[in-house]
């Protein structure tokens, strides 16, 4: 399936792109097919099953919730982040649920959005099974979803599946090395690549304007990091905010004898983020919300500390990263739950190096070579967050991967672009690598640092 960079790059709603983002899709999905069936004015009651990592740690990451606003016909993009919690709780409390937004229907909590703790679908770690019944009880429709990481969401007829390629790209790709003899063979960047390939969906002059939209609401995620007033993350770990002390500490001693300095800066971007999306604010889905502070740092880093930088630039870096994404996507998985956290921090990573390296002048081989160690050197990292909260390590595990972003940018450029692992090759390892892990490291919160953690 041909991917766009619209698909690697969408906006939603944190804490989680697979546990929030994606089930909130699957059930609003599902009550648009009630309405393509012409069922949905039968229907009474509606009931969520929620298996594998999304049982596990739904609730953490607000799987229950998104759920119920996505039977009310709420999407990702324009939900209402300040007031989603009032209205999932109001209609916890009065027992009933307005579905599509216009119908009526009886609601209980408990009972119509379970959580299976160690019960598993079979093609995908996060499954959901949902029903709708009339008001007899007689089921009317049932179906299956899986989101599989990203936001993405398939439903069960479509796992497995290969679909005959209805997209036709004006440079096709489907690993790193047709994307390489793409550039070498046309005296292309893999940016323009990218660019050329977005044709397919829509007009050059649409897609700038839409990478620059998600460039403005990376920035407006940042500065709602950097502002917030609360001390604590909601939850009960009560993690303290860090990105405006931050601020605040940068801005009054705004050092530049500090060789390092720029470090602490793609520090504050990538924790104001990743705190924002702990807080379930709207965030860029990049390629997940729980990896979404790494690229917008690295791109912050960027138009910071570079002379000469323009929206070209950002143009540049998004087609890039995207197409890295891309790769992973394709050929792995972003998927936290299925492979670990190397699938969302690792591929971020991996597509911030290799975007950054292109925008500072590098060629497509040093490109590629950046990507390459931006996730060999994530390899076996896993998915353990400590409460099944997107907190911890989550939040710092992205500052950390931005600065190893940039390091690995910098790496390639001063190299000619000739290595000994390929990134295709480092893409394989990782997806081999997540098969080998032990599902309590895939975003169960039943390993790691999830167990030798309390969570009070």
């Amino acid at each position: 399936m041909a991917l766009s960079a619209l698909d690697l790059f969408s906006i939603g709603i944190g804490p989680s792109s697979s546990h929030t983002v994606g089930p909130m899709r699957a059930a609003r999905s599902f009550v648009e097919e009630l309405e393509r069936e012409r069922k949905f004015d039968a229907v009474d009651r509606v009931h969520a099953g929620l298996f594998g990592s999304l049982g596990a740690t739904g609730r953490g990451h607000g799987s229950d919730k998104a759920v119920i606003l996505g039977f009310m016909g709420e999407s990702p993009e324009t939900v209402d982040t300040l007031t989603a919690d009032n209205v999932v709780n109001e209609a916890t409390k009065a027992g009933k649920i307005l579905l599509a937004g216009r119908r009526m229907i009886t609601f209980n909590r408990t009972k119509d959005v379970v959580l299976h703790l160690r019960k598993s679908l079979p093609a995908h770690p996060n499954g959901m099974r949902f029903h709708a019944f009339d008001n007899q009880g007689t089921v009317l429709s049932e179906r299956v979803y899986y989101s599989v990481g990203g936001g993405f969401v398939v439903d069960e007829n479509d796992v497995g599946n290969s679909h005959p390629e209805t997209i036709q790209l004006p440079y096709p790709f489907s690993n790193a090395q047709d994307l390489l003899a793409h550039c070498k063979r046309e005296d292309l960047s893999i940016s323009d690549i990218m660019l050329a390939n977005e044709s397919a969906w829509r007009s050059e002059e649409e897609t700038r304007a839409q990478l620059m939209h998600i460039w403005e609401t990376m920035k407006e995620c940042v500065s709602r990091g950097c502002s917030r007033s609360e001390e604590h993350l909601p939850g009960n770990l009560m993690v303290r905010r860090r990105a405006p002390r931050l601020l605040a500490d940068l801005q009054a001693k705004d050092d530049t004898s500090d060789p390092l300095r720029a470090v602490d800066w793609v520090n504050l971007f990538a924790l104001a983020v990743n705190e924002e999306n702990a807080t379930g604010g709207r965030v860029v889905t990049a390629p997940t919300n729980g990896a979404a502070g790494i690229i917008p740092a690295v791109l912050h880093y960027y138009m910071m500390f570079t002379p000469g930088a323009t929206e070209e630039s950002v143009i540049r870096f998004l087609l890039t990263a995207a197409a890295i994404g891309v790769l992973f996507k394709q050929n792995a998985s972003i998927s936290g739950a299925e492979v670990g956290c190397q699938g969302e921090v690792g591929s971020a990573c991996s597509m911030a190096a290799g975007a950054l390296c292109e925008i500072l002048g590098g060629t497509p081989q040093q490109v590629e070579n950046a990507a390459e160690i931006g996730i060999e050197h994530n390899l076996g990292l896993t998915c353990d967050p400590v409460g099944g909260l997107v907190q911890i390590p989550c939040i710092e595990r992205n500052a950390m991967a931005s600065n190893k972003a940039i390091n690995a940018a910098r790496i390639s450029l001063r190299g000619d672009g000739v290595h000994h692992v390929s990134l295709d090759t480092a893409i394989k390892t990782m997806r081999e690598t997540g098969a080998d892990m032990k599902s309590k490291y895939k975003e169960t919160s039943r390993g790691g640092l999830a167990v030798n953690v309390i969570a009070c």
